[in-house]
């Protein structure tokens, strides 16, 4: 199937998906590899860079999506006044950029690094899907270790986890 067929189909995927879709899924979907699907994200990446455009695709780990550019967010938001999400608390944001740098870490390696018990943060952090239990360590008592979620990658426009150390 020629390249600029492939792009319309992807882009019609992503459209009505609504959601990050899974590389792989759209790969079999298309019943061509994952490399060449995504060479076609980059090409509609590249095709979305224009300042013309409102839209991009965004890849956060192994999906993608389409989302809006973000200097459109602030009409988006004047035109479809969403419900105002609680802020996160100094304590929250503070817990949430430990696990962000550290993870997968434990509630034990966060509270010595803050200094404070940071039962609160977390509980709020997981009930705004931004953290979530991704094991346990294997050491006495087998703590939980956290680490962000997709969600969470994505809300902030985080890639991969390097991105955030650069």
């Amino acid at each position: 199937m020629e390249i600029d067929k492939l792009m319309s189909i992807v882009e019609g995927l992503l459209f009505v998906s609504g959601d990050p879709v899974n590389i792989g899924d759209l790969s079999r979907t298309l019943e061509i590899s994952e490399d060449e699907l995504l060479y076609c994200v980059r090409k509609l990446q590249e095709d979305y860079s224009s300042p013309a455009r409102g839209i991009m695709v965004s890849q956060v780990g192994k999906c993608v999506r389409l989302t809006t550019k973000p200097d459109i967010f602030p009409y988006v938001e004047k035109m479809f006044k969403p419900k105002v999400n609680s802020q996160l608390s100094r304590a929250a944001l503070e817990t949430l950029a430990i696990i962000l740098f550290k993870q997968p870490v434990t509630k034990t390696e966060i509270e010595a690094i803050r200094g404070v018990n940071v039962e609160k943060a977390l509980s709020s952090l997981q009930e705004k899907n931004l953290v979530h239990e991704i094991g346990r360590l294997d050491a006495p008592g087998r703590p939980i270790l956290y680490g962000a979620t997709d969600y969470c990658m994505e809300y902030f426009g985080i890639s991969t986890l390097e991105d955030i150390q650069k």
